[in-house]
């Protein structure tokens, strides 16, 4: 390339040549800045470079020259973001259940062009998640863009509501379309939820956004704002175990004291701990009375129980009698199996 053919991007790549190329471990010479930007087709003297790394400073590109030896070494001190921020995104990124490999590898790469490509290096690693499945929808992203902007122009959506069948492919739940008032979005269990208000049932309800298809906006606006106006997503979340409906019920539960920390991270640090009796305590507590908030229950051992009410108290024993049936003998003929007929 002839030199001087690119003279009018001048400060263009000399700012791409000191964010890509330095960083406080790594500076270049005036001659290295000077031999980067020939690379480029561009010309510099010593003095109009300066003018420019100056130019930089006013753009918020903030260069610092350093004596070493008998000469200079210039680098970008303060860029838009540090590299602490960036592992911090990139492991997000990574462990993200809803992000799918593809678009988490192109998330990263276009990350990577925020720091030096010696800083870009600490940034290609792999956070070991045990378990860890990613999601196959790619339309993801632009799902929530589009939820993102019925919410904003206050419209409703239709859209169809997938499941997967044993050909482990994803269709349609239900024939039509469904059509709901979108409010808000949820992160929850590693997965994006759309929070909406359905006013054919008046009921606040949510769904998968992984899972939702052919998206659309509808010319008729909102309803529900009512429901939303007092509307609190983390006490949403607490209540609806992986987020799976139910009845809201106002649940006791017992649990031995020193699982206390595990009744915190799930309910937050407003519940009121009331001493029971020896080394137990109790919580009175608002969920979604369903099988995932069984399940969690059931996980935790004797150390946690429902202490109240009795129809709830009812309710698990029935569901843990049920699961018992299963594995007996004669368990063919059990509710569960009967039903799986």
């Amino acid at each position: 390339m002839p030199k001087g053919t690119n003279q009018k991007l001048k400060l263009y790549y000399l700012s791409r040549i000191m964010v890509e190329q330095t960083d406080e471990e790594h500076g270049l010479s005036m001659k290295e800045i000077r031999d980067a930007l020939e690379e480029y087709g561009v010309t510099a003297d010593r003095k109009s470079l300066y003018d420019d790394l100056d130019a930089l400073r006013v753009l918020g590109i903030e260069v610092t020259g350093e004596k070493e030896g008998r000469d200079y070494r210039y680098f970008v001190t303060d860029k838009q973001f540090e590299i602490a921020e960036l592992k911090l995104l990139v492991d997000a990124i990574q462990s993200s259940k809803f992000i799918t490999e593809r678009k988490s590898n192109e998330l990263i790469r276009k990350l990577t062009g925020f720091v030096s490509r010696y800083e870009a290096a600490q940034l290609k690693r792999q956070v070991m998640v045990s378990g860890r499945i990613k999601t196959m929808n790619e339309s993801i992203y632009y799902n929530v863009d589009g939820l993102h902007n019925a919410i904003a122009y206050n419209r409703k959506i239709r859209f169809e509501y997938l499941q997967w069948n044993l050909k482990k492919e994803l269709e349609p739940r239900k024939k039509g379309l469904y059509e709901v008032s979108p409010w808000a979005l949820s992160w929850d269990d590693e997965n994006y939820y759309l929070i909406a208000f359905d006013s054919e049932v008046q009921r606040i309800k949510h769904y998968r956004v992984d899972k939702m298809r052919n998206i659309r906006m509808s010319e008729e606006k909102r309803e529900g704002k009512e429901h939303f106006g007092q509307f609190d997503m983390a006490a949403y979340a607490k209540k609806n175990f992986n987020m799976y409906g139910g009845k809201e019920q106002g649940v006791r539960i017992r649990f031995r004291n020193n699982m206390v920390g595990v009744i915190l991270d799930r309910f937050g640090k407003d519940v009121t701990i009331v001493p029971a009796d020896g080394d137990f305590s109790e919580v009175h507590v608002s969920v979604a009375v369903s099988e995932p908030f069984f399940g969690w229950l059931f996980g935790l051992g004797q150390d946690v129980s429902i202490a109240g009410p009795k129809e709830v108290v009812e309710q698990y024993r029935n569901e843990l009698k049920e699961r018992l049936g299963q594995y007996n003998e004669g368990a063919a003929d059990t509710p569960a199996a009967r039903r799986g007929k």
